[in-house]
């Protein structure tokens, strides 16, 4: 096992445009988060009152992780589907025969350093958009603060790990963009903010995750920031049991 994941660890670090889209994760996210709270800083005052007492400046620095998150699902999607696109999954078959612990390597090296990321991720963002928010911030000492800054890096883990097992059950790197991208990036966004729909979009993984990043409860949802991890870890282990199956049942 050690050599499996040896060899995942070069297969990932020696392909450019996996690991670029880490960096283009962290940048992203922390770089929006930033803008989107010097922006609310400097036009707090024209909120409305309820918008005053539902103001969650942890949430706010964390505005970023929309786009972030679609390049941890890019980062996901490659590390499986660049094995199918060059045809190098028979070489590594043939190296591992056993799928299963070519499948437990290539998510252990490739989550491992998605968390690594992710909280590097939401601690700069936290970080940088306090700052930006001036008089409206708030620290990692105030209740649920530091809760929602793990969260959010765990959360950006955990949609990486969704990517991939979803993909192995897709294996096309352009069916597996084509899904999950346009599915994270709008269909999940409108199924949770359609009233006749909103009830089933906040069951979805990406929307049950992000209720980590939250401090402030404002009612809208019918369960809290832990339980909606767990929904999330539901999905992501329906989503690697499935790339199993599919890994283990079907030729190269």
């Amino acid at each position: 096992m050690p050599r499996v994941l040896l060899s995942e660890w070069t297969k990932i670090r020696t392909v450019r445009a996996t690991l670029w889209t880490l960096v283009s994760a962290l940048l992203v996210t922390v770089v929006l988060g930033v803008l989107i709270s010097v922006l609310l800083n400097n036009t707090f005052d024209d909120l409305s009152r309820e918008d005053r007492a539902t103001f969650d400046p942890t949430f706010i620095s964390f505005s970023g992780t929309q786009l972030g998150q679609l390049a941890m699902i890019a980062f996901g999607i490659l590390v499986v589907a660049n094995e199918y696109s060059t045809g190098m999954i028979r070489s590594s078959l043939s190296a591992v025969p056993v799928r299963g612990q070519l499948l437990a390597a290539k998510l252990a090296v490739a989550t491992a350093l998605a968390l690594a990321v992710g909280m590097v991720t939401s601690f700069a963002s936290f970080l940088l958009g306090q700052l930006a928010l001036g008089d409206h911030r708030t620290d990692l000492s105030e209740p649920g603060v530091l809760r929602a800054v793990f969260g959010t890096g765990l959360y950006m883990g955990l949609i990486a790990l969704f990517a991939m097992g979803l993909t192995w059950v897709l294996r096309s790197p352009l069916l597996s963009f084509g899904v999950q991208i346009p599915f994270f990036f709008m269909i999940s966004n409108i199924l949770a903010n359609v009233p006749a729909t909103e009830k089933i979009g906040q069951y979805l993984p990406d929307q049950a995750g992000s209720r980590a990043m939250a401090v402030v409860d404002t009612g809208d949802w019918p369960y809290g920031p832990w339980t909606g991890l767990l929904i999330m870890l539901a999905w992501v282990a329906a989503a690697v049991l499935a790339g199993w199956l599919v890994l283990r049942h079907r030729d190269a």
